[in-house]
């Protein structure tokens, strides 16, 4: 029988927190809880869950910088949730690390099904180095070689440290090369779905995929003008860059 998968909840609000708890406790998760953000650091540190929810307004660190610390040790997927509706203030949550994020207040079974459809994706690279070398192909692009099996991205011999939802990103790229995607397929591809089904898709998720576009282009230290791996098309989503031209 396999482990359960942990969940951890950070926030200072206790009814909020007994609700978070019993959602993820109902989707088969092993919850923990946290009501600072130095406890819930600590704890994701000590327990490495699978998924964690951060409330942005705690009393001691803000969520923004619980979020970057758990990011330094964590490949956790993150939601953000947050009374704050400003859309600056999610933007800096899905800098600082997050994958996703809810307003307060939310709707339980909203919340269970972001949870879902992330757990639906695989795991970053350290629940699959056991994968077998010739399952598990290469792909590289101007110098960048990434791993889907493993799901590694090398750049010029190091290691690039990208989010769960980072990965994906670049990931979907590669596989569809230079047919573009827009913000609405990029961002279902996120939830797990195909990219022809037609389920909503918001403003502010399309905004999401925008922010963490920007974080993997630094990561990569790509450039919109002169763009090696990501190539923004205006007004319509993103595509693979061209190869390279060698002298």
């Amino acid at each position: 029988m396999s482990e359960a998968r942990v969940g951890l909840v950070i926030e200072d609000d206790q009814d909020i927190r007994e609700l978070v708890r019993v959602v993820l406790s109902q989707a088969g998760f092993d919850v923990h809880v946290a009501s600072t953000g130095s406890a819930g650091v600590t704890s994701a540190r000590e327990l490495n869950p699978d998924v964690i929810t951060l409330d942005l307004g705690l009393p001691d660190i803000d969520g923004f910088e619980v979020a970057r610390q758990i990011r330094k040790s964590s490949d956790a997927y993150i939601i953000m949730l947050t009374a704050r509706a400003e859309e600056l203030d999610t933007l800096m949550g899905l800098e600082a690390g997050g994958d996703d994020y809810l307003t307060k207040p939310f709707r339980p079974r909203e919340l269970r099904a972001r949870v879902e459809a992330m757990m639906r994706r695989p795991r970053a690279s350290s629940d699959s180095k056991s994968v077998p070398e010739e399952v598990d192909p290469e792909v590289t692009h101007n110098g960048l070689a990434v791993s889907a099996g493993s799901r590694t991205a090398v750049l010029n011999g190091t290691e690039l440290k990208l989010t769960r939802t980072e990965f994906d990103l670049l990931l979907a790229l590669l596989e569809t090369g230079r047919i573009v995607r827009t913000k609405a397929d990029l961002a279902r591809r996120l939830r797990n779905e195909p990219y022809d089904v037609g389920s909503y898709v918001s403003d502010a998720d399309e905004r999401a995929v925008e922010v963490h576009m920007g974080n993997l282009r630094k990561k990569l230290g790509d450039s919109i003008q002169a763009p090696r791996w990501l190539e923004t098309v205006r007004g319509v989503g993103y595509r693979l860059a061209p190869l390279a031209v060698s002298n």
